[in-house]
């Protein structure tokens, strides 16, 4: 069985669907610099352009998930779990007026689990 590089909490994958409902299907972006630093962003599907330079690592509650090349070099080593935390957060992401914001959480994989990974790949 693959180890998946991308998970959601239960919490989190509540606030998934509370957002789809409001604004349709959904992508992740999990880059690494201005706004939010390195916070989870969530946009309508489509709303934010992926290229070359974006790593796609998996889906979450249906959702795409994406990486930036540079965040993937740091984080390759690491599964992230997308959850929630109270507080608002400087960024475009679209939880932010709930009150709340994506944050990720992370460890590294086990050597088995590293044997069997996800594959990855450039986004388009």
């Amino acid at each position: 069985m693959e180890t998946k590089r991308v998970l959601v909490s239960e919490k989190a994958a509540q606030v998934i669907q509370e957002l789809r409902e409001k604004h349709g299907e959904l992508m992740f972006h999990q880059s690494g610099g201005c706004c939010d630093g390195s916070s989870p962003m969530c946009f309508p599907k489509g709303e934010l352009m992926i290229d070359e330079n974006d790593i796609w690592l998996g889906t979450i509650e249906g959702c795409e998930f994406y990486i930036s090349k540079d965040q993937f070099e740091y984080w390759k080593h690491t599964q992230l779990t997308v959850d929630v935390t109270p507080g608002r957060g400087a960024s475009f992401s679209l939880e932010i007026p709930m009150g709340i914001r994506f944050v990720i959480k992370s460890r590294l994989y086990s050597p088995e689990e590293a044997k069997n990974l996800e594959p990855v790949r450039v986004g388009e």
